[in-house]
């Protein structure tokens, strides 16, 4: 067994602002996201993302946040925030799905590029590129939370989680850092080179990305300790997987079916 290392959540207080990890996490995946899209568009044609690339990046931070939280609350825990609805806003209390964030950001980055008339589809893979970045550091942050920790182990390497009882469980967190973050973005960097490179479709990239991050949810929810008042349906799948499967046909549906392809087919006729 392994020791937990508890780190104070907090960095820093000055009075009533506390600074924590967590937050931390998200700007750090904030200023990754920004730089690794700016090198796109200056490496690869994106037509008009330059000119509306600060104000994208606004509504689509915008779109995250709301859509993490509103995703939580509808896909884990609606009855409770149904009866406690000024609770909804409470979000230092925890409470953010990634699949929520997912379809915030999507939404968002639609209707900005239809407002702005961007190819949304290019633009979408630009930053699926840099998503694993920020779902590596977010992982990082639920650890030094100490939540959304693994099931009970035997394993070598398990923890004892503060609010997790007497048990020793998996450091899930970390298992979703590596998958979802490290391993993600290596098979991201070397997709991006490729769709240059073979000119593929639009909306490759982030088919690519919805398929990889579902199979690596999919299987990492088997050793995540399920939500309590959840549990799991027919006995065996979690509700981040259930999620995690829809991902997984949608990118399968936009990888074979990409947009676009049939103006393609008409034109070349």
């Amino acid at each position: 067994m392994l020791p937990y290392p508890e780190i104070d959540p907090v960095i820093f207080q000055l009075g009533p602002l506390a600074v924590r990890w967590y937050g931390l996490m998200y700007v750090l995946a904030f200023i990754a996201a920004y730089l690794l899209v700016r090198y796109q568009i200056r490496r690869y044609p994106h037509p008009g993302l330059a000119e509306h690339f600060d104000n994208l990046n606004l509504v689509l931070i915008i779109s995250l946040i709301v859509g993490s939280r509103l995703g939580y609350i509808l896909f884990y825990n609606f009855s409770y925030y149904w009866q406690h609805p000024w609770e909804i806003f409470a979000t230092w209390q925890g409470g953010m799905s990634f699949h929520g964030g997912m379809l915030g950001l999507l939404i968002g980055g639609w209707l900005f590029c239809r407002y702005a008339k961007l190819d949304f589809w290019r633009s979408a893979d630009a930053y699926a590129v840099a998503v694993p970045i920020g779902l590596g550091l977010g992982r990082l942050g639920n650890f030094i939370n100490g939540e959304l920790y693994g099931r009970v182990t035997e394993m070598p390497w398990g923890m004892v989680f503060p609010a997790g009882g007497p048990l020793p469980r998996h450091p899930s967190q970390l298992y979703e850092s590596f998958l979802e973050g490290l391993v993600l973005f290596i098979i991201m960097w070397f997709a991006l080179r490729l769709y240059w490179q073979r000119k593929w479709p639009r909306g490759r990239l982030v088919a690519i990305f919805l398929g990889g991050y579902g199979v690596f949810r999919f299987l990492v929810e088997f050793f995540r300790e399920p939500d309590a008042h959840l549990g799991l349906a027919w006995g065996f799948f979690s509700r981040g997987q259930l999620l995690s499967g829809l991902m997984i046909v949608a990118a399968l549906l936009l990888y074979y079916f990409p947009p676009g392809a049939a103006d393609r087919q008409a034109t070349s006729r």
